[in-house]
Protein backbone atom coordinates (compact mmCIF):
# COMPACT_ATOMS: atom_id res chain seq x y z
CA UNK A 1 0.00 0.00 0.00
CA UNK A 2 3.03 2.49 0.83
CA UNK A 3 4.33 1.48 -2.33
CA UNK A 4 0.83 2.83 -4.34
CA UNK A 5 0.70 5.59 -2.51
CA UNK A 6 4.16 6.98 -2.88
CA UNK A 7 3.97 6.33 -7.14
CA UNK A 8 0.94 8.60 -6.45
CA UNK A 9 2.60 11.47 -5.40
CA UNK A 10 3.46 14.30 -8.21
CA UNK A 11 6.65 13.73 -9.78
CA UNK A 12 8.60 16.53 -9.30
CA UNK A 13 9.92 19.12 -11.89
CA UNK A 14 12.27 22.38 -11.54
CA UNK A 15 11.60 25.89 -12.40
CA UNK A 16 13.88 28.71 -12.19
CA UNK A 17 12.41 31.99 -12.37
CA UNK A 18 14.58 34.50 -14.80
CA UNK A 19 11.84 36.48 -16.47
CA UNK A 20 12.39 39.89 -13.83
CA UNK A 21 13.07 42.72 -15.27
CA UNK A 22 15.85 43.45 -12.30
CA UNK A 23 15.15 47.22 -12.81
CA UNK A 24 16.71 47.33 -9.03
CA UNK A 25 19.68 45.64 -10.17
CA UNK A 26 20.37 47.35 -13.52
CA UNK A 27 21.46 44.28 -15.22
CA UNK A 28 20.08 40.71 -15.32
CA UNK A 29 20.17 39.21 -12.47
CA UNK A 30 19.76 35.73 -14.07
CA UNK A 31 23.05 36.89 -15.87
CA UNK A 32 25.16 37.68 -13.21
CA UNK A 33 28.27 35.02 -12.75
CA UNK A 34 28.95 34.22 -9.13
CA UNK A 35 29.83 30.45 -9.62
CA UNK A 36 31.88 30.49 -12.69
CA UNK A 37 28.57 30.77 -14.75
CA UNK A 38 25.26 32.88 -15.23
CA UNK A 39 23.25 32.86 -12.09
CA UNK A 40 20.72 31.00 -14.07
CA UNK A 41 22.06 28.53 -15.44
CA UNK A 42 24.14 27.73 -12.21
CA UNK A 43 20.14 27.07 -10.88
CA UNK A 44 19.09 25.02 -13.33
CA UNK A 45 22.10 22.17 -12.52
CA UNK A 46 21.10 22.17 -9.18
CA UNK A 47 17.50 21.55 -10.13
CA UNK A 48 18.73 19.15 -12.15
CA UNK A 49 20.51 17.41 -9.43
CA UNK A 50 16.93 16.40 -7.55
CA UNK A 51 14.37 16.89 -10.16
CA UNK A 52 12.84 14.96 -13.23
CA UNK A 53 12.89 17.68 -15.48
CA UNK A 54 14.19 21.65 -15.18
CA UNK A 55 12.97 24.61 -17.59
CA UNK A 56 13.87 28.11 -17.45
CA UNK A 57 10.67 30.70 -17.00
CA UNK A 58 11.60 33.50 -18.95
CA UNK A 59 10.21 36.26 -21.79
CA UNK A 60 10.47 35.23 -25.03
CA UNK A 61 12.02 38.87 -25.41
CA UNK A 62 14.92 36.89 -23.37
CA UNK A 63 15.68 34.11 -24.87
CA UNK A 64 18.70 34.55 -27.40
CA UNK A 65 20.33 35.67 -24.53
CA UNK A 66 19.59 32.32 -22.13
CA UNK A 67 22.34 29.53 -22.40
CA UNK A 68 20.83 27.87 -25.81
CA UNK A 69 21.07 24.04 -23.56
CA UNK A 70 18.83 25.25 -21.10
CA UNK A 71 15.11 24.11 -21.44
CA UNK A 72 12.47 27.61 -21.47
CA UNK A 73 8.56 28.32 -20.79
CA UNK A 74 8.30 31.62 -21.91
CA UNK A 75 5.55 33.23 -19.94
CA UNK A 76 2.17 32.77 -21.22
CA UNK A 77 0.50 35.99 -19.31
CA UNK A 78 2.92 38.64 -19.07
CA UNK A 79 3.14 41.62 -15.77
CA UNK A 80 2.22 39.09 -13.68
CA UNK A 81 5.54 38.72 -12.04
CA UNK A 82 6.78 34.90 -10.56
CA UNK A 83 2.77 34.17 -10.64
CA UNK A 84 2.71 34.13 -14.79
CA UNK A 85 6.02 32.14 -14.83
CA UNK A 86 4.75 29.65 -12.01
CA UNK A 87 0.95 29.48 -13.62
CA UNK A 88 2.98 28.94 -17.03
CA UNK A 89 4.45 25.70 -15.85
CA UNK A 90 1.21 24.62 -14.57
CA UNK A 91 -0.12 24.97 -18.02
CA UNK A 92 2.94 23.18 -19.35
CA UNK A 93 2.55 19.89 -16.63
CA UNK A 94 -0.37 20.63 -14.60
CA UNK A 95 0.23 16.67 -12.92
CA UNK A 96 3.60 17.48 -11.33
CA UNK A 97 4.45 19.62 -8.52
CA UNK A 98 6.86 22.25 -9.33
CA UNK A 99 10.48 22.87 -7.42
CA UNK A 100 10.65 27.08 -7.84
CA UNK A 101 13.32 28.97 -7.44
CA UNK A 102 14.65 32.69 -8.34
CA UNK A 103 17.05 33.01 -9.98
CA UNK A 104 18.75 35.41 -7.58
CA UNK A 105 20.01 33.39 -5.11
CA UNK A 106 23.47 33.32 -4.75
CA UNK A 107 24.18 31.29 -1.55
CA UNK A 108 21.53 28.22 -2.96
CA UNK A 109 23.33 24.84 -2.47
CA UNK A 110 21.91 21.41 -3.66
CA UNK A 111 21.37 20.72 0.16
CA UNK A 112 19.22 23.06 0.34
CA UNK A 113 16.74 22.03 -2.18
CA UNK A 114 16.98 18.19 -0.90
CA UNK A 115 16.09 19.96 2.63
CA UNK A 116 13.11 20.87 1.19
CA UNK A 117 12.52 17.56 -0.80
CA UNK A 118 12.97 15.40 2.01
CA UNK A 119 10.70 17.72 3.91
CA UNK A 120 8.30 17.59 1.18
CA UNK A 121 4.42 17.02 2.50
CA UNK A 122 2.27 16.75 -1.03
CA UNK A 123 -0.75 16.67 0.89
CA UNK A 124 -0.41 20.45 1.19
CA UNK A 125 -0.85 23.06 -1.30
CA UNK A 126 2.99 23.97 -0.75
CA UNK A 127 6.61 22.69 1.40
CA UNK A 128 8.34 26.20 1.66
CA UNK A 129 11.33 27.62 3.70
CA UNK A 130 9.84 30.61 6.07
CA UNK A 131 11.87 33.62 6.69
CA UNK A 132 13.03 33.79 9.85
CA UNK A 133 13.67 38.01 9.49
CA UNK A 134 10.50 38.53 7.92
CA UNK A 135 7.32 36.99 10.74
CA UNK A 136 8.48 33.57 9.32
CA UNK A 137 6.41 34.69 6.11
CA UNK A 138 6.84 31.47 3.48
CA UNK A 139 9.47 31.97 0.83
CA UNK A 140 7.60 31.64 -2.54
CA UNK A 141 10.31 31.69 -4.72
CA UNK A 142 12.00 28.59 -3.14
CA UNK A 143 9.21 26.18 -2.52
CA UNK A 144 7.51 23.26 -3.99
CA UNK A 145 4.37 24.30 -5.52
CA UNK A 146 1.76 21.41 -5.71
CA UNK A 147 -0.65 20.42 -8.44
CA UNK A 148 -3.40 22.15 -6.15
CA UNK A 149 -1.67 25.29 -5.72
CA UNK A 150 -2.91 26.27 -9.37
CA UNK A 151 -6.11 26.70 -8.81
CA UNK A 152 -5.46 28.95 -5.80
CA UNK A 153 -2.42 31.13 -7.65
CA UNK A 154 -5.36 31.45 -10.95
CA UNK A 155 -7.97 32.82 -8.12
CA UNK A 156 -5.45 35.03 -6.43
CA UNK A 157 -4.98 36.24 -10.24
CA UNK A 158 -8.57 36.85 -11.07
CA UNK A 159 -8.84 38.74 -8.06
CA UNK A 160 -6.38 40.95 -9.43
CA UNK A 161 -3.50 40.06 -6.84
CA UNK A 162 -0.61 38.62 -8.05
CA UNK A 163 1.77 38.42 -4.85
CA UNK A 164 2.61 34.50 -4.44
CA UNK A 165 3.69 35.06 -0.64
CA UNK A 166 0.15 36.15 0.63
CA UNK A 167 -1.27 32.63 -1.76
CA UNK A 168 1.08 30.86 0.38
CA UNK A 169 0.31 32.82 3.56
CA UNK A 170 -3.29 32.27 3.42
CA UNK A 171 -3.12 28.23 2.16
CA UNK A 172 -2.57 24.99 4.33
CA UNK A 173 1.21 24.89 3.53
CA UNK A 174 4.20 23.65 5.35
CA UNK A 175 6.72 25.64 6.57
CA UNK A 176 10.44 24.32 7.49
CA UNK A 177 13.31 26.49 8.82
CA UNK A 178 16.41 26.62 6.28
CA UNK A 179 19.45 24.84 6.84
CA UNK A 180 21.47 28.22 7.19
CA UNK A 181 19.73 32.00 6.67
CA UNK A 182 21.73 32.70 3.60
CA UNK A 183 20.36 30.17 1.32
CA UNK A 184 16.99 31.99 1.29
CA UNK A 185 18.50 35.79 0.82
CA UNK A 186 18.00 37.16 -2.64
CA UNK A 187 20.53 39.64 -4.30
CA UNK A 188 18.14 42.75 -5.94
CA UNK A 189 20.51 45.52 -5.78
CA UNK A 190 24.78 46.65 -6.91
CA UNK A 191 25.14 47.39 -3.52
CA UNK A 192 23.98 43.74 -2.22
CA UNK A 193 25.89 42.44 -5.00
CA UNK A 194 28.84 44.33 -4.21
CA UNK A 195 28.37 42.62 -0.75
CA UNK A 196 28.44 38.54 -1.45
CA UNK A 197 31.43 39.61 -4.21
CA UNK A 198 33.79 41.36 -1.06
CA UNK A 199 32.64 38.85 1.55
CA UNK A 200 33.14 35.78 -1.05
CA UNK A 201 37.03 37.28 -2.26
CA UNK A 202 37.81 37.67 1.59
CA UNK A 203 36.89 33.74 2.17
Amino acid sequence: MNSVRKNMIPKVYGLVLAGGKSSRMGRDKGAIDYHGKSQREYCYELLSMVCDAVFISCRKEQSENIEPQLNKLFDRVENLGPTGGILTAFEYEPAAAWLVVACDLPYLNEQALRVLLDARDAEKVATAYKNPDDNAFPEPLIAIWEPKSRVLLETAVAQGKNCPRKVLINADCKLIAPPTPDVIANINTPDEYQRVVSTWSKS
